[in-house]
């Protein structure tokens, strides 16, 4: 281990980064977070993740001092620090650490870990290949717009799915697809209708959704945003999935039937292409 982290005000080698064992984070997932991707050493839809960070800390009634520029400082520093050209940036916020009770503690100081990693992200093969996905049903809680560390339910199904040979899964509840493990789930209809599932609190408000679906309806594609069914994703003529590490990737194949010609489809990467050129004029 040889990255720099960031724990709770000091920066630290990762081999002596440790939090409390008592912390909410750490036993109860009472803890938000954020991934931003980096491209040429900045920072892709800084402003919409702080945001979204913000709004995740409200909904759990967590209350940390950070401003916006504070933040800018320390993702920019983490950056800086680990040498990263391209990759990822994550922070961490958890209510703190205190006795083990189930009720928010009154006076916990909030824990904060930050840390970067570099990863090839916008020259990714499955880009090229694209991604088989399965269909499994959605067993998470039912605040998914929350970005919260409890994930084992998602851990749990994109593990199934590589068990069964697919590259992930999407999830389904009683009104369809809901949305991938870590991404937001799309597809194209025969007459350009890209439809997603509608915002709520089955799904996470994604930001290289926001920026995606901009683009889209900029290229004169029928945005949709409605619950669409496993049998719709079956039939359409294309379809992919966001997310702040994978840009937009597309899918060939889902529950084992090929979409289409079983290469990425054409409005896939050029949304693909249009948001990286976007990412890299815009970043910070």
């Amino acid at each position: 281990m040889t990255g720099t982290v960031y724990v709770n005000g000091d920066w630290l080698e990762e081999s002596a980064a440790t939090v409390s064992v008592f912390d909410r984070g750490f036993l109860f997932a009472d803890a938000v977070y954020e991934v931003v991707a980096v491209l040429g050493g900045k920072l892709v839809d800084f402003d919409p993740h702080i945001a979204r960070l913000n709004r995740s800390l409200a909904a759990i009634s967590l209350t940390f001092p950070f401003e916006r520029n504070d933040y800018l400082k320390l993702f920019r520093e983490l950056v800086i620090r680990n040498g990263i050209d391209e990759g990822i940036a994550y922070i961490q916020i958890s209510r703190g650490a205190a006795p083990r009770d189930f009720a928010f503690p009154p006076s916990a100081r909030p824990t904060i870990v930050a840390f970067a990693a570099a990863k090839a992200i916008s020259n990714s093969p499955t880009a090229e290949t694209g991604i088989t996905v399965v269909t499994r049903p959605d067993v998470r809680w039912r605040r998914c717009d929350i970005k919260t560390v409890g994930l084992l339910g998602a851990s749990m199904t994109k593990q199934a799915a590589i068990d069964a040979g697919a590259d992930d899964a999407w999830f389904v509840d009683a009104g369809g697809i809901t949305e991938g493990t870590s991404s937001n789930a799309y597809i194209v209809t025969a007459s350009r209708e890209l439809v997603t599932r509608q915002l709520g609190n089955d799904i996470l408000a994604g930001i290289t959704r926001e920026v995606v679906l901009a683009v889209a309806a900029d290229q004169q594609l029928t945005v949709v945003e409605r619950a669409f069914s496993t049998d719709e994703a079956l039939a359409a003529t294309e379809a992919f999935i966001t997310s702040a590490t994978t840009f937009v990737q597309p899918v060939v194949s889902i529950d084992g039937v090929t979409l289409g010609d079983g290469r990425p489809g054409s409005i896939s990467l050029e949304l693909r292409r249009r948001y990286l050129d976007r990412a890299h004029t815009s970043a910070l």
